[in-house]
């Protein structure tokens, strides 16, 4: 898929405002004692020193100094279905736990970043759409080679079969979409993969039960945030990397961040029938201090945010332009980290 420059602009809001408070840069080391805790970061990559495709592309310097600085921070690097099964469960993880994964099966993740992160000893979770293995396409893996990584410990999961805008597609193309790509799975790899990945990061409520009812046990969309035990499983947030938006002040904004729950989310779709949307959301009686919430979107910049108890609404000035639009809320946390919660709309 494309990172497009909604993304970009979005996230150099976000980091402005964090650089401007001052508190960005220097994570203070956290104990290695720390107690257990329900929340994660899932960081997402697809292509290594592809530099014909920055959007998608991650240079191996980014990749090496990413592996770098989680080797040598108190991190804990835990295998993405781990962290799933700890949390459908009721069992905490390590603070500061950092779950890999990569998307469509590019080459050079076999060739270049697979091997990397095995050396480091980093487990990795690859969603692969099963149709342009099939059809050998030029820069994507083939069976042989997935078997290999799944025989060397990746996980497989699934992103479909021909990589929809899943949204924008019917209900029995979707369930289509995902029962052939698990036969395909099962046929070549021995395994129905429990793990998805929507294209794009693109879904509907109503595309998510299919995904639910086709027996996978969580889904992965590419809003940016701290997964958390309470969110939705079936719209679990991840932080995006680029070329653009992959240098280290980025990767500790991740690996160090904190969950801003919240709940009651409208409107619940991201697909959207009004535009622009009355976007809130209720925060978790912990979330402290909730006055220093600040939310922005590409477009339009800082939000205004009107904050009555616990309730969060933010209005637009104005509509939603191009088919996705993201609004990105943070809040300062404990310990110099900070908290964060991606929504993204879709309009068509």
């Amino acid at each position: 898929m494309k990172f497009t420059s909604v993304l970009a602009i979005c996230h150099k809001f976000v980091l402005t405002l964090v650089l401007l408070i001052g508190s960005f840069t220097a994570v203070p080391a956290l104990s290695q004692e720390s107690e257990g805790v329900f929340h994660a970061s899932v960081l997402m990559y697809h292509r290594f020193d592809e530099q014909r495709y920055p959007s998608t592309n991650t240079t191996l310097e980014q990749l090496e100094s990413h592996i770098a600085y989680l080797q040598e921070g108190n991190f804990n690097v835990m295998p993405l279905p781990e962290v799933i099964y700890r949390f459908q469960n009721g069992q905490t993880v390590p603070d500061k736990t950092v779950a890999i994964s990569i998307d469509d099966a590019y080459l050079s993740v076999y060739e270049k970043g697979w091997p990397r992160f095995k050396e480091a000893g980093f487990p990795i979770t690859l969603f692969v759409a099963t149709g342009p293995i099939d059809r050998n396409l030029r820069g994507y893996m083939d069976w042989d080679q997935l078997r290999e990584l799944q025989a060397q410990g990746v996980t497989i999961g699934s992103q479909t079969r021909t990589h929809p805008h899943m949204h924008r597609i019917s209900a029995e193309a979707v369930r289509d979409e995902l029962s052939s790509s698990n036969e395909r799975f099962i046929a070549e790899l021995g395994l129905r993969p429990d793990l998805f990945a929507y294209p794009y990061g693109e879904y509907s409520l109503a595309v998510a039960e299919a995904v639910k009812e086709a027996g996978f046990i969580a889904a992965f969309g590419q809003n940016s945030g701290i997964m958390h035990k309470d969110d939705l499983t079936f719209e679990l947030p991840r932080f995006a990397f680029n070329e653009a938006y992959g240098d280290l002040n980025r990767l500790s904004l991740a690996a160090n961040g904190l969950p801003l729950v919240v709940s009651q989310i409208t409107p619940a779709d991201m697909v959207i029938t009004q535009n622009p949307p009355f976007y809130g959301f209720t925060l978790s009686p912990e979330m402290e201090p909730k006055n220093q919430l600040r939310c922005f979107s590409s477009k339009y910049g800082k939000l205004d945010v009107s904050l009555i108890g616990q309730r969060a609404e933010i209005r637009l000035p104005g509509p939603l332009d191009g088919p996705r639009f993201r609004i990105n809320c943070t809040m300062p946390g404990p310990d110099g980290r900070w908290r964060w919660f991606g929504r993204q709309f879709l309009t068509r």
